[in-house]
């Protein structure tokens, strides 16, 4: 979704999409990624727990403590958790849509993998919030056990990290670059008019 909201942002600001246009494609890529997520979250918590017949142990026991960190961990601290959550979520989108920049910066594998990785491994690090990461880590501890609830989930993460991705995205990729590189109009040269007198 981060690639795709920095582009549309672009193709906003230039004229080439309406904005209802831009809402709409934003609209499906959330739906997909939510549902992909969820998919796979329950397929993961049914290989991890023999089908809920296993206490979560290793992986599973991690997943429910990171679920119950990114929604309880931030409600517990009321005001402050919220602006946290929404911050991170801009940093973190800051440093995915740079990974899809710097890998447009060079032609070879190696290096779009080396240039995509750094800023992904920066977020992941610094334990920065992404909105379809959370689609799947959420969902999935609580499927396994984690004393959150669904409003925890959309009200202490899932709309704050969507809304700051969607700002991290805009203002510091798509919006930088559009102004520092903004096109300029290309002149059209006409071709010459024919005269209609024959060559010698």
């Amino acid at each position: 979704m981060s690639p795709a909201a920095s582009r549309w942002c672009h193709c906003w600001l230039s004229r080439e999409a309406s904005a209802s246009a831009v809402v709409v494609n934003w609209g499906w890529v959330f739906i997909g990624n939510l549902i992909g997520s969820v998919a796979y979250g329950a397929l993961i918590a049914i290989a991890l727990t023999n089908m809920g017949t296993a206490a979560p142990a290793g992986v599973a026991a991690r997943i429910v403590q990171v679920a119950e960190a990114k929604t309880i961990g931030y409600s517990a601290i009321g005001f402050a958790g919220m602006v946290t959550v929404f911050v991170k979520a801009m940093l973190c989108n800051w440093m995915v849509c740079l990974a899809i920049v710097l890998a447009m910066t060079t032609n070879s594998v190696i290096g779009k993998i080396a240039c995509a990785w750094m800023p992904v491994f920066v977020f992941f690090a610094q334990g920065f919030e992404h909105s379809v990461v959370n689609m799947f880590i959420i969902p999935t501890g609580m499927m396994m056990g984690a004393k959150v609830t669904v409003a925890d989930w959309w009200l202490w993460n899932q709309i704050p990290v969507t809304l700051g991705n969607l700002v991290g995205g805009f203002t510091f990729t798509g919006f930088a670059i559009y102004v520092t590189y903004k096109p300029r109009t290309v002149v059209k040269v006409l071709a010459p008019t024919p005269t209609g007198v024959p060559a010698e």
